[in-house]
């Protein structure tokens, strides 16, 4: 039936956005300690909205068959966390761009150094990973600009299967 959703499909977005998420993650994962591509914070900052919506999926899923709103309220709330993972990707691409700064973990070196010599010893230890560079690229576009667009895609999908109606007339 158009423009409605059965409890079938509901249950099939909310756990497809759980895989997709766990994908996307995975991917970035396998960049890092198979690709050996070092992340910087930026973007460890960008996989923290795949970990949410993968809880928000599988929260959505178990909760598909007998509540249905709810499951719709958390592919909602997904579809706003990929709103917040592309911002942070935005901001990414920016930094990347040198349209504005970084943030200050930005190729700094954190953690508890108190003295100078433990300063010292931490930045020779650490390998400095700078946001504003971009290791990796495929026609142009940066890991960082295709999460963007793959978060962008995200939220739209998400937003879009949280409004449609089942077909028993039951709403978020």
């Amino acid at each position: 039936m158009t423009g409605q959703m059965t409890g079938m499909k509901l249950r099939l977005a909310t756990l497809l956005t759980a895989l997709v998420s766990a994908a996307v993650l995975g991917a970035a994962l396998l960049s890092q300690f198979v690709g050996g591509l070092q992340p910087c914070v930026l973007c460890l900052y960008q996989r923290w909205p795949y970990v949410a919506t993968i809880a928000l999926g599988l929260a959505g899923f178990s909760l598909a068959k007998r509540h249905p709103g709810a499951a719709r309220i958390m592919l909602a709330l997904a579809g706003l966390v990929f709103l917040v993972g592309a911002g942070i990707a935005g901001f990414h691409v920016g930094v990347e761009q040198g349209w504005w700064q970084g943030t200050s973990g930005c190729g700094a070196p954190t953690g508890g150094a108190m003295t100078l010599e433990q300063l010292r010893a931490q930045v020779l230890a650490a390998p400095v990973v700078r946001c504003d560079e971009v290791p990796w690229s495929l026609f142009g576009i940066s890991m960082a600009g295709y999460n963007f667009l793959v978060s962008l895609a995200l939220a739209g999908a998400a937003l879009w299967a949280a409004a449609r109606r089942t077909q028993d007339g039951d709403e978020a």
